[in-house]
This record gives C-alpha cells, sequence and structure tokens, in this order.
C-alpha cells in the first residue's frame, strides 16, 4: 500500500497547499511576514502549515520505500517497465516539488539552503542554464521567487497529478 498512502500524503499536500494559498504573498519584501502572520495570527495556521510540510516529508519517504519495494521485488522488469518510468518521473518531479517549495518562506535557511543547490546544479550537465531558467536575478529575488512559486504551486502539483493517474492507470 505504499503507492496508495504516497498518494494519500499527496492529497492531503494539495489540500493544505490551496489553504495556505489564502495567506501567502510571493514576493521577497512580504513573504516572511505572511509566513509568520499565518502562524502567529490565523488560527490552526501553524498546524496547517506543519501538517504540509510533514505531508511532503511523508510524500519523499512513501515514495522512496515504494521505488525500494519495487526495485527488490523486480516489479520494474517487463512488461512493467513503462511504469517503472512513469515512478521514477513522479519521484523526481516529487523532489522538485520539495525542492521548490523550501524556498517560499524566505528565511534565512531557506536562502541558505537555495543559493546551495543552485551553485550545486552548476555541476550538472546543462545546470548553468537551468540555474539561468530557475533563478535569472539572484536567489529569493522577485522573479527567481515568482518562478519557484508558480513551479511549486501550479506546474509541478498538475504533472504530478497527471502521471499518478498514468500509474495507477497503467498498473
Amino acid at each position: 500500500c505504499l503507492g496508495g498512502l504516497a498518494f494519500t500524503s499527496f492529497l492531503v499536500l494539495m489540500v493544505s497547499g490551496v489553504l495556505l494559498l489564502f495567506y501567502y504573498s510571493p514576493s521577497p519584501e512580504r513573504a516572511h511576514s505572511s509566513i509568520q502572520f499565518l502562524e502567529d495570527g490565523v488560527w490552526g495556521g501553524q498546524y496547517l502549515r506543519s501538517l504540509h510540510r510533514l505531508s511532503s516529508h511523508a510524500l519523499l519517504i512513501l515514495i522512496a520505500l515504494h521505488t525500494l519495494r519495487v526495485v527488490l521485488t523486480g516489479a520494474f522488469l517487463r512488461p512493467r517497465r513503462f511504469n517503472w518510468l512513469v515512478g521514477c518521473a513522479l519521484l523526481g518531479l516529487a523532489v522538485a516539488g520539495a525542492y521548490t517549495g523550501y524556498l517560499l518562506p524566505m528565511d534565512q535557511l531557506a536562502f541558505w539552503a537555495t543559493q546551495t543547490g543552485m551553485e550545486l546544479l552548476r555541476a550538472l550537465p546543462l545546470g548553468d542554464g537551468l540555474r539561468a531558467l530557475l533563478v535569472p536575478d539572484q536567489v529569493g529575488g522577485p522573479l527567481s521567487l515568482l518562478r519557484f512559486y508558480a513551479l511549486h504551486v501550479v506546474v509541478l502539483p498538475l504533472a504530478m497529478l497527471v502521471l499518478s493517474m498514468l500509474h495507477f492507470f497503467v498498473i
């Protein structure tokens, strides 16, 4: 049931993320203060943010365990190879979703972790181009924060939802 539990975590992430959208302001000047207001001034806001963060951790752990089970049982071999590739894409999208969400609070930990990740990206082939696409100004700048926000809120969740439906359909 690891795949089903991972999908349940994804659904919790989507619902809690939609609720967080009511309070988050994706601008470098207001992002951190909107998080502070959510945690201190909104009834249940701290719980909601914690639920979102813990669901993200659960999703990554459950997908990793599901992947390990698939590898150990040999379920990635033919005739399930296509579904294995879809699952690997889902794992990559989940990691990307967690990474893009990490910058959004705009605190010191988020800034320096994202800065480190962007420097590590340069070591990959085509990493400089990908870094320039994600961070056109600087880490935490208006454009980079907006791009991380759009990826985290719209692009990656929709891609994960489509691939999850494909993954379940193939099963």
